[in-house]
């Protein structure tokens, strides 16, 4: 688990935060402050792996906390300013997620976080036989067709993914999801393996792959075509 502190001098903005928090399985609410020096004094006690940080604060900025904080943990940006993006990737940040903040974008940052900090545990743990990337969630959440609604679909029934423009669909053995967001984005939410990218429209399931026939992929009765950006590295992933 990602333990994750919200900092805003609105409290409405850290209630945000934190119920887009608890809707994240990976994420664990460690607590929320309206006040930067006292999130600061909580995170050099050590136990805050994640920070979700406004800017515009009263004490101290965020650009300021992240002078100060240092490296001792890893902060995701909060605010309604975007022109601060570019200072605050300065300071290593994970994303910047620019108010009002959906849940989709809040997800697709809290899904580079959890690359980030399993990429780290296995660097430091080469040979555990249970890194922190074997507790990645066997499912994930997309936005329904109304704006609160939100979807639970797992991995494993997942055969393919066909991007079309601004939305994507989401095919399993019985039935078809559509969302409105795009394929790269999807993408990063997606376990590899058993989901891989072969065409710029399409992600499969490596598992469900039924045949390949030159350039064409069979899932059940489905042909997707292989794209040439793509076919090398899907033929040798496949011969290896």
């Amino acid at each position: 688990m990602i333990r994750c502190l919200a900092v805003d001098d609105e409290v409405y903005a850290t209630k945000m935060i934190a119920d887009y928090i608890s809707k994240v399985p990976y994420l664990e609410l460690a607590g929320t402050t309206t006040n930067a020096i006292e999130a600061l004094s909580r995170i050099q006690q050590g136990d805050i792996d994640l920070v979700f940080l406004d800017i515009q604060m009263p004490e101290l900025t965020g650009i300021q906390f992240l002078k100060l904080c240092g490296h001792q943990c890893k902060v995701i940006l909060t605010t309604a300013y975007a022109e601060y993006a570019l200072e605050g990737f300065e300071h290593d940040v994970i994303d910047y997620l620019l108010k009002p903040i959906a849940f989709d974008r809040f997800l697709k940052a809290a899904q580079k976080a959890f690359n980030i900090f399993s990429t780290a545990k296995h660097q430091l743990n080469p040979i555990d036989s249970n890194p922190i990337i074997n507790d990645q969630p066997n499912y994930m959440f997309i936005k329904g067709e109304s704006k609160n609604k939100f979807l639970k679909i797992n991995f494993g029934d997942i055969l393919y993914i066909e991007g079309l423009k601004n939305y994507v669909s989401i095919f399993t053995a019985s039935q078809r999801f559509v969302t409105y967001q795009s394929l790269q984005g999807l993408e990063i939410q997606l376990p590899k393996p058993p989901f891989y990218r072969v065409h710029k429209s399409y992600i499969i399931a490596i598992d469900k792959l039924r045949m390949i026939d030159g350039h064409t992929i069979y899932i059940g009765d489905k042909a997707i075509p292989i794209g040439e950006t793509y076919r090398e590295n899907f033929l040798r992933l496949i011969t290896d």
